[in-house]
């Protein structure tokens, strides 16, 4: 159990984190979820402030932080960008309505202890990385952690609460069966980050990992080369499946959720075109997780989705609710992996 390298840095991506490193994080997790089961004090975090920025609309991810800083000893601040001067980056600042990125990173490094952010899609123009840039640009100045609650390449949280969820049901997840898949929605403006984030935990504890998906939905590169060499420095296997039937064949976890074409946004094309994806997406409404298709996964599968779903779209009312679900599971985890992250870089 690695305990020295935490303090002070901040948590972008799992990625910048070792496998070690990972599994200390989830036995603390376990340690505060227990905790928390009993109702023992934990204020590990007292009088502790966590500024969180939020572009985007949040239920799990704001309140998570929100009561893991209190639970914590601590309080978390919630800020709107549209109430303060947004943050923004070198040439995009507009006068009395933003401030540099680089001015606000400073001047709450000096008021609190860490600064949490979420963004992505519609809030850097649907431009691939750009959010990604952001955070690491407020990693830069800030002096105190920076934590990403989701961007446009990454949302670290959600795939420790993934694997943490995986471990309580499965216990030794080395040779699991791991599909992650892309399922239809009616709504296109979904990021990247939470398949990208699930298979890159998942590659650092020997599981089998399958990623499928219709063409023209496929994964970042660089994520896709992480995987591989996670995988060969740390067991298991990945390989990437255009048929979503053939891919949940005796899985042990199957996690089918929709994410967009990075082919139709930028760097990938000159701009956003969300209609051209919206065309790929209705081309592919088959792609559901219903009764059906979990028959072919193991009896004992289990159905797993970051929420919110699309309820009869991306999966029937009967799979989400039923026995094989374990999505409020999921969701509670958010909490304590959270938690555990802020004790140790917070500390």
């Amino acid at each position: 159990m690695k305990t020295d390298s935490f303090k002070g840095r901040d948590w972008i991506t799992d990625l910048e984190y070792t496998k070690e490193e990972l599994e200390t994080i989830l036995q603390v997790a376990f340690d505060l979820k227990r905790k928390f089961a009993v109702d023992e004090p934990h204020e590990f975090l007292k009088r502790k402030t966590l500024f969180m920025i939020f572009y985007n609309q949040s239920l799990r991810t704001r309140n998570s932080f929100e009561a893991g800083m209190t639970q914590l000893g601590g309080h978390a601040h919630f800020l709107d960008p549209s109430k303060i001067y947004s943050p923004a980056l070198v040439g995009m600042e507009k006068a009395y309505s933003t401030e540099r990125v680089s001015d606000v990173a400073r001047t709450l490094s000096r008021m609190g202890h860490g600064i949490a952010i979420r963004c992505y899609g519609e809030a850097v123009g649907w431009v691939y990385g750009k959010a990604d840039y952001m955070i690491r640009e407020f990693a830069h100045w800030a002096s105190i952690p920076v934590i990403n609650m989701e961007d446009d390449i990454y949302h670290p949280c959600q795939g420790m609460a993934d694997i943490m969820t995986m471990m309580e049901k499965l216990g030794d997840l080395r040779g699991k069966k791991f599909v992650m898949s892309w399922a239809y929605s009616p709504s296109v403006e979904k990021p990247l980050a939470v398949p990208q984030s699930a298979i890159t935990v998942a590659s650092k504890f020997g599981m089998n990992i399958v990623l499928a998906h219709p063409k023209g939905m496929e994964l970042d590169d660089n994520i896709l080369d992480a995987v591989r060499e996670n995988v060969g420095k740390h067991g298991g296997s990945f390989e990437i499946s255009n048929d979503m039937g053939e891919a949940f064949k005796d899985a042990d976890v199957v996690y089918p959720k929709a994410w967009t074409s990075k082919w139709n946004i930028p760097p990938f094309a000159p701009k956003p075109d969300l209609e051209k994806t919206q065309e790929l997406f209705d081309a592919n409404k088959h792609w559901i997780c219903d009764a059906k298709i979990m028959k072919l996964a193991k009896p004992d599968a289990i159905y797993m989705h970051c929420l919110p779903c699309d309820r009869g779209f991306e999966v029937t009312d009967d799979v989400i609710d039923g026995p094989q679900s374990v999505v409020f599971d999921e969701a509670e985890n958010r909490l304590h992996v959270q938690k555990a992250i802020m004790s140790l870089i917070m500390r």
